[in-house]
């Protein structure tokens, strides 16, 4: 479900550019730092920032198997993901000045990604989190192992070690 559309269009006009940074929103530590990065990068380039949350639908057998529980189910998760969204977007109007585009899709995270990012040619850089721990998050995996040469956009990853001061520094 797309709630509001990107430009298309990745040309500067005016001393303004027309980049949009992707975030994919979750309920990671790192998102924190991701969203400060994205919305730096977006003040200082003239750009735009767009947020994604995919509603995993597939690994639930609510949604497959118990089709009434599954959904009242689906419709409680869309609600929380529009709430969770609302929630971003108004932290990062705040900061910016402009609303991000957002985008609510169902299926598996890594599929869905990279189709808005092939539907939307206007993002123009993508940016994750990399976990703290031993591994760095599945996205990260995905994007920088076997589907690295199928994203098509550059991948920015903000350690998640990061602090909100550091980011600042480095953007």
């Amino acid at each position: 479900m797309k709630i509001a559309a990107a430009s298309s269009d990745n040309t500067t006009v005016g001393g303004e550019s027309n980049r949009t940074f992707l975030v994919v929103v979750d309920d990671t530590e790192e998102l924190a730092s991701v969203l400060s990065y994205a919305c730096n990068r977006a003040r200082f380039t003239g750009g735009k920032v767009a947020l994604l949350f995919v509603i995993d639908t597939e690994s639930s057998p609510f949604f497959q198997h118990w089709q009434f529980v599954g959904d009242l189910m689906e419709e409680e998760t869309m609600e929380a993901a529009k709430q969770t969204l609302s929630r971003h977007a108004a932290q990062i109007t705040k900061k910016l000045g402009s609303t991000p585009t957002q985008y609510i899709r169902k299926g598996k995270t890594r599929k869905e990604l990279f189709a808005l990012i092939k539907e939307q040619p206007g993002i123009s850089n993508l940016l994750l989190g990399s976990a703290t721990g031993e591994k760095p998050g599945s996205l990260v995996e995905a994007v920088t192992g076997k589907y690295a040469g199928q994203i098509g956009i550059p991948v920015t990853i903000i350690p998640g070690s990061l602090s909100l001061n550091e980011i600042d520094s480095l953007t």
